[in-house]
């Protein structure tokens, strides 16, 4: 996807990160025009070819003027590998960060909120779940049009130790009591979850979406 028709102008918080580092890449290589929020400490690990504004993402003054023309904003700002004992960091960082990333999407009138949240219900992480849901009611109550992907854990560099767990999720499926919530909270690759969020980014909807995790396998099936 090439054409200028049908490129977009991205604004993507978190570019540095897991998600953002990898994500940005493939966009830039479909002909999208991308804009990463970074702080002055990151900016030599932005990935190359997309523009860069300095500012804090748990200040929105910092960036809302910058988000005049941009059609998507992909926030993508997290405590790194979520734990049960990060919960002042979810509380401190992650919730604070979507909640600036919102406000800035409505005065703006940013056109499409993309924004990572988790498998619902879970029965850990009990925090990380609370505040992604809060997020998910700001997001509603902004009234803004957006795609929410709701992985649970995504495997890739530096996070391989949930395959331990694939035995359990095939024998937890097999049952009828259980299958449900073992398909929910189902593990996804980083190849998955990155063709679902750039599926989403080329695919502007029209009300507010949710991806669970067996639509994010279904699209990386379809693009390998």
């Amino acid at each position: 996807m090439n054409s200028a028709a049908s490129a977009h102008r991205l604004f993507i918080t978190g570019a540095t990160g897991y998600l953002g580092s990898r994500l940005i890449p493939l966009l830039l290589e479909r002909g999208h025009h991308v804009t990463a929020l970074v702080r002055r400490e990151s900016v030599a690990k932005v990935p190359f070819g997309c523009d860069v504004v300095l500012g804090n993402p748990l200040e929105i003054q910092t960036f809302v003027q910058q988000l005049q023309g941009v059609d998507t904003l992909v926030h993508l700002v997290g405590t790194p590998k979520p734990a049960p004992w990060k919960g002042p960091q979810f509380r401190a960082v992650d919730g604070p960060s979507a909640m600036a990333s919102i406000g800035a999407a409505r005065a703006a009138g940013v056109q499409h909120f993309v924004y990572v949240s988790v498998a619902q219900p879970a029965p850990i992480m009990k925090e990380y779940l609370a505040v992604r849901v809060e997020c998910e009611g700001a997001i509603a109550a902004a009234g803004l049009i957006a795609t929410i992907l709701r992985p649970w854990y995504i495997l890739g560099p530096g996070h391989w130790w949930p395959l331990a767990l694939l035995p359990m999720y095939g024998l937890l499926q097999r049952f009828s009591a259980t299958h449900d919530a073992a398909t929910r909270l189902g593990l996804v690759t980083i190849h998955e979850m990155l063709a679902a969020m750039v599926w989403a980014i080329e695919h502007l909807p029209e009300r507010t979406r949710v991806i669970e995790v067996p639509e994010i396998r279904r699209m990386g099936r379809r693009n390998r």
